[in-house]
């Protein structure tokens, strides 16, 4: 079933972004749109606009998360599987992906038979309304997506909510590096190049890549997320920034007791 009919119509304007994206009350549906109408190439302008980095980037994720035979894997704003697919060659339990774009979750199905006897499973839902049982999994992902949710203190609550005791969280999220002269690089890379050859790259409309430089722009800093898990009842917080603080994770472990 083709999911993009309605693509024709921008999920982001020029005017749209002068302002800050994540206060857009209709948020949601424009980035549903939006990852939508870019499935077919985002893992091809991925690697090109990445350098190839994503996959490095998402390797250390994994590593983060020190998946065991024994773990139970949830993989929030899983897109097209390349973090869940990771996750899987750990061989745990059970590893499902959840994504809200339908069009993004139909690459992922795609590319599962390229993943001999993955256990990888992908359904359909909302990052702040998991239809996921209370304390059933043992690990929680999330790469580039924490910044596209509406209310991301309701995702983190869910991402609580739904870890066992002693459970462990990873978020991999783009971020503003420190390093003045690498954070002027960045931006004249994300603001100038990036969105004209990615626009080119994938024939997009929706405006996904004028987007993704003013959602990183607008959203919280590293610390600010670190703060932000904090806050949503997990301890022993730490991050790590990737390739000078571009990128970085954060790690945090669900209190083994209620406080």
């Amino acid at each position: 079933m083709d999911t993009r009919d309605d693509n024709a119509k921008p999920a982001w304007t020029s005017e749209d972004l002068r302002a800050d994206p994540h206060r857009a009350p209709d948020k949601a549906g424009r980035v549903r749109r939006m990852f939508d109408a870019i499935a077919d190439r985002y893992d091809l302008n991925n690697r090109v606009h990445s350098f190839g980095r994503d996959q490095s980037w998402r390797r250390k994720a994994v590593r983060m998360a020190d998946v065991g035979p024994s773990d139970h894997v949830l993989d929030v704003a899983c897109g097209t599987g390349d973090l869940t697919f990771a996750l899987a060659r750990c061989n745990p339990a059970s590893v499902q992906g959840i994504d809200f774009s339908a069009g993004m979750l139909e690459i992922a199905d795609r590319k599962a038979p390229r993943h001999a006897g993955t256990t990888a499973t992908f359904t359909r839902g909302d990052a702040m309304n998991l239809d996921v049982p209370d304390e059933s999994c043992t690990v929680v992902t999330i790469a580039f997506g924490i910044r596209n949710v509406t209310e991301p203190h309701l995702a983190l609550a869910e991402f609580h909510r739904v870890l066992a005791p002693g459970g462990r969280l990873v978020i991999l999220e783009f971020s503003q590096p420190a390093n003045p002269l690498v954070r002027f690089g960045a931006d004249l890379y994300n603001h100038r190049i990036m969105p004209l050859t990615a626009t080119l790259l994938s024939g997009d409309r929706s405006g996904a890549y004028r987007y993704l430089p003013r959602s990183i722009e607008s959203f919280a800093s590293a610390e600010e997320l670190g703060a932000l898990v904090s806050e949503q009842g997990f301890e022993s917080v730490s991050q790590r920034p990737l390739t000078f603080g571009i990128c970085t994770l954060t790690h945090g472990i669900k209190p083994a007791a209620s406080h």
